[in-house]
């Protein structure tokens, strides 16, 4: 049944309306007769400005409003960043589609030329991620880390009038607002690993409308949901929301499925990093089965202390 015009929802700030306007561009090249349009949507994180992300919840605060208006039919999909999406999808939804993913990389912004491993001892370091305040303070324990709150525009503006130093972001987002000169560095996921789902776009529809979802399907890249689902997998596992230190990063190389993973306290001094290397991935219960494993032998190493005593911190 053909729809009149399809309604994407999507939050207002500067990268959500570009990730709106990209799904809903490589919609129309594909369906030039069909009308879409855009529904901006607040949602509980962008209201809350004053206050690190850790301390008002961990569960769809980008997504929650966005998910509601979907279920109550007022929009037909809604794009997410995926690492904005908690592990567990509401009743009635499905992720549909996943995007090709973007270099997943995060990103050393400075006011001065320099590298995170060169910056100055006791430089002031602003992140609103627990996931990178762990891994900076393991490999820099002398850097002062402080919050920053906002969208990337928001980021921006705070960091220039403020007294950072430097700051870190996903390359991602800076790369599609085209901000790329503002980088001082791309940092090697030998240092740190991204966000799970980092870099791709996800697009979620009620599970019951097949038309759109059978619309939307011609967006999805398979080789990146695999990585992502593994990685989405390993979270689940470790019932880590997106405000515990967990970073993960899966890829293809030639034949090989190679997922990767951290874990560390708050002030960086308990950490664990493991990868482990399948042979073959074909499915999607493969790549979730991979993201159980690596999360199995990170238990079998201790992680579950480590995010206990952070659970602990957090009430």
């Amino acid at each position: 049944m053909k729809k009149a015009c399809i309604r994407i929802g999507t939050r207002k700030s500067p990268l959500a309306l570009w990730q709106a306007e990209f799904i809903k561009a490589e919609l129309q090249t594909r369906f030039p007769d069909t009308e879409f349009s855009l529904c901006h949507i607040q949602t509980t994180g962008d209201k809350i400005l004053d206050s690190p992300l850790s301390k008002i919840g961990d569960k769809g605060l980008f997504t929650r409003e966005i998910e509601h208006a979907l279920l109550r039919r007022e929009i037909d999909l809604a794009v997410h960043s995926l690492k904005d999406l908690p592990t567990k999808t509401p009743d009635g939804l499905a992720i549909s589609a996943i995007t090709k993913r973007e270099d997943t990389r995060d990103v050393l912004i400075s006011k001065t030329p320099t590298t995170l491993l060169t910056l100055p001892k006791g430089a002031k370091l602003a992140t609103g991620s627990l996931r990178r305040r762990a891994q900076v303070l393991a490999l820099r324990p002398d850097l002062e880390i402080h919050d920053i709150r906002g969208n990337l525009n928001t980021r921006f503006k705070k960091f220039f009038e403020s007294q950072f130093d430097a700051m870190l972001l996903a390359f991602a987002g800076v790369h599609r607002l085209k901000m790329d000169d503002k980088i001082s560095e791309l940092i090697s996921h030998d240092l740190i690993l991204p966000a799970v789902g980092q870099g791709a776009l996800a697009i979620e529809t009620r599970q019951d409308d097949t038309f759109i979802i059978e619309m939307i399907q011609l967006l999805n890249d398979f080789e990146t949901e695999l990585a992502v689902k593994a990685e989405r997998s390993l979270l689940r596992s470790l019932e880590g929301g997106c405000q515990i230190p967990i970073g993960a990063f899966a890829s293809f190389d030639d034949e090989h499925f190679k997922l990767s993973a951290f874990v560390g306290s708050l002030d960086g001094k308990d950490t664990l990093r493991e990868t482990l290397i399948k042979s073959r991935i074909a499915s999607i219960a493969d790549a979730e089965a991979t993201g159980i494993e690596l999360a199995d032998h990170l238990r079998q190493k201790g992680c579950d202390k480590i995010l206990s005593m952070i659970r602990s911190a957090s009430h």
